[in-house]
């Protein structure tokens, strides 16, 4: 795998990356100057462990990440925290693992509205791609766990002055209802049943160039 990269759920095996995870999302946060939902480490690890996170890898380094949440009784599913890191960038890595956390959440949730808050253009553009359209936060969950969530973000007094209608971020909603076409959650996944992995070709002296 050493001209590859590995897109997989995340498992026991991934925890030693917790730390690196964490410091390249908030590294890249204050490089673009935007407000961040900070996670714990424990917060991390618990998904890895749940089956609830996606890593990318290079062999044995650290390529990328983002995480699942749900929300409302699973009514709700999130595509959390990705991030791709510095080196790997530019190479179209956070669609391939976007993809795989939309296609791996449909299938482990099927009924569930999948939505997400950013203020990354390039997310947006991603989501877009997938089928999220701009909404407003009335249709979110209204479940108090993902709102205390934003707490650690620099923007949560904008939220809270605006009484939880609007801020920084841009909401996005995917409504598996409005999209007969999306067959995915015809094939719901048993329970502890993960997919397979999705194998990413990457030119080495490319990525040796942006390091």
């Amino acid at each position: 795998m050493d001209n590859c990269i590995e897109i997989m759920v995340a498992g026991k095996e991934h925890l030693p990356y917790v730390d690196t995870i964490l410091t390249t999302i908030e590294v890249a946060a204050k490089k673009r100057g935007t407000g961040i939902a900070r996670r714990s480490p424990d917060y991390v690890k618990q998904k890895m462990l749940e089956g609830k996170a996606i890593i990318a890898m290079d062999g044995e380094t650290f390529a990328g990440f983002c995480y699942i949440e749900t929300w409302s009784n699973k009514h709700f599913a999130a595509n959390s925290g990705l991030i791709v890191a510095p080196e790997y960038q530019g190479h179209g890595l956070a669609k391939k693992i976007k993809r795989f956390a939309f296609e791996y959440s449909r299938r482990r949730y099927p009924h569930a509205k999948l939505f997400g808050l950013t203020s990354g253009l390039a997310v947006m553009k991603i989501n877009t791609a997938l089928g999220y359209v701009p909404t407003t936060f009335s249709e979110l969950t209204d479940d108090d766990a993902f709102w205390n969530g934003c707490r650690t973000c620099v923007n949560y007094d904008v939220l809270m002055r605006n009484n939880k209608t609007r801020c920084i971020c841009t909401a996005m909603l995917y409504d598996p209802e409005q999209h007969p076409e999306d067959h995915l959650g015809d094939e719901p996944l048993a329970e502890g049943e993960r997919p397979e992995h999705v194998v990413m070709p990457l030119k080495r002296e490319t990525a040796e160039a942006s390091r």
